[in-house]
């Protein structure tokens, strides 16, 4: 339990940032017309027996303005690999050479820039949601220390953290706010 409001809000601030960091990370792997290794991060291979991330099976380099280059480092799981990327879901055509895949990547149609804006919505939803949870953690432990016996605080007190908690919250999902508009952006402009 927070000893004080600063303590409360750098644990409440530290949460709510992974939060952040999380929709950043999965907005990455919205395609947006540019050549990003970030866009085949989420794929998995079926490879040596299990379920790999591409990343522990090959190398992933841009080779082109619309085109990734995938060096797979083990010429047996070439195409284990090229069928992950192609079942991936993201409307993706791989074209093997030897050890190397070069994935070129398709221009966006309208109806699939919409779809990417929906599924960025969708994830700017999860963060908030998140976020909302993050903060009624943190009331929860405000209304605990009211209560608590040993190290009380009094419902003035009480009041102003809560306070500061919803600053802290309206900030954050003002920043998904932002962060969304600003991928809104980035898919209607490629």
């Amino acid at each position: 339990m927070p000893a004080d409001l600063k303590t409360l809000k750098q644990d409440l601030t530290r949460r709510m940032d992974g939060a952040i960091e999380t929709m950043k990370k999965e907005f990455t792997g919205l395609r947006t017309g540019r050549a990003s290794p970030a866009l085949l991060e989420p794929i998995r291979v079926e490879a040596y027996g299990n379920n790999q991330p591409l990343n522990q099976v090959a190398n992933v380099s841009v080779g082109g303005p619309g085109l990734l280059s995938v060096q797979v480092w083990d010429k047996s799981i070439t195409k284990a690999v090229e069928v992950a990327i192609r079942d991936s879901g993201l409307g993706l055509n791989p074209q093997t050479e030897g050890q190397v895949i070069r994935v070129p990547l398709p221009p966006l149609t309208q109806e699939r820039r919409a779809d990417l804006i929906k599924t960025a919505g969708k994830y700017a939803e999860a963060t908030k949601v998140a976020i909302r949870g993050v903060r009624r953690d943190g009331m929860e432990q405000i209304k605990a220390q009211e209560k608590d016996k040993k190290a009380p605080i009094g419902q003035d007190e009480s009041k102003n953290w809560a306070d500061e908690v919803q600053k802290l919250t309206d900030q954050y999902i003002k920043l998904v706010d932002t962060t969304l508009a600003d991928k809104e952006k980035d898919i209607r402009q490629v």
